[in-house]
């Protein structure tokens, strides 16, 4: 579940190639004014030194993608047994015929990444474990180094709760109503977080590991069936832009299989119980 494959030489373009035949969408994000943005674009055509991409979707903005000529980014789009992820650089971004909306030309990619789909699959957290959260708002540049570091001081817009499941592409935090069961409480959990809004996160997988820090943006904030507590639905962002983003992406996936594994273990021993159970019934009524 954890392999990531790296492609060389001849590979990528060929992936690249088929994923323009069979108009694949795909995903960049990319950091602008210490903000991360993410936008849907498609694979349009690949020549010698450029991959050309175009923004897709209704466009409410002039200049919708504001990205400069060699900057970095990160693309990832899914294609048969798995996820694809590179990053590259910026070669030229200029308006684009409709309904393109834009277009921008990325220096093709020496290397592309192979994630398995599953590893995209939902894991719930064991229930032995009990991994706290951190979630937090980026104000300043400030906040954006500290977000790097892994160091949240400083950041006095954040909140705390517990991870509940995981994949490499997302992450659901549960957070506990400060005032009890009540819509009031609701409202006040949630007046901070907005869906599409862009966080930090901070969160230690396994006891006395290294805290994973990553960057996400909300996809949906719901309340919990009892009520007491909201629940956050993250999708993961920015891994794919750089090779320490892509380390942090291996990392995730090994967390993914490290939970599957003791979900599993937990699962068979439950059936072990129940079967020594089962037998000690069928021994009592034959008695």
């Amino acid at each position: 579940m954890n392999k990531v494959e790296t492609l060389h030489e001849a590979e990528p373009k060929k992936i690249l190639q088929a994923a323009i035949d069979k108009k694949v969408p795909a995903t960049m994000s990319y950091l602008s004014k210490g903000k991360w943005h993410v936008a849907k674009v498609l694979l349009a055509n690949l020549e010698a030194e450029r991959l050309n991409i175009e923004s897709t979707g209704p466009q409410k903005e002039p200049n919708p993608i504001n990205i400069q000529v060699n900057q970095p980014v990160g693309i990832s789009f899914r294609h048969e047994y798995g996820k694809f992820v590179f990053d590259t650089t910026v070669v030229t971004s200029e308006p684009a015929p409709e309904p393109a909306g834009q277009g921008v030309a990325l220096a093709v990619p020496d290397r592309v990444e192979a994630v398995q789909r599953r590893s995209y699959f939902r894991v719930n957290v064991p229930e032995s474990l009990k991994v706290n959260a951190l979630l937090w708002h980026r104000r300043s540049e400030r906040d954006a180094k500290n977000r790097i570091q892994g160091t949240p001081e400083g950041i006095h817009n954040y909140c705390k709760g517990r991870l509940v499941d995981i994949s490499a592409g997302g992450v659901r935090v549960v957070i506990p109503h400060p005032n009890g069961v009540s819509q009031d409480s609701f409202r006040a959990a949630t007046a901070d977080f907005k869906k599409g809004q862009f966080v930090g996160m901070r969160f230690t997988p396994m006891p006395y590991e290294t805290p994973l820090v990553l960057n996400a943006r909300i996809r949906n904030v719901l309340q919990t069936a009892d009520g007491k507590s909201t629940s956050l639905g993250l999708h993961i962002v920015g891994l794919e832009a750089s090779p320490e983003g892509r380390r942090v992406l291996t990392r995730l996936i090994s967390v993914v299989q490290r939970y599957y594994q003791v979900n599993q273990s937990r699962a068979k021993w439950r059936r072990i119980c129940s079967w020594f159970r089962t037998q000690q019934s069928k021994s009592i009524i034959d008695y």
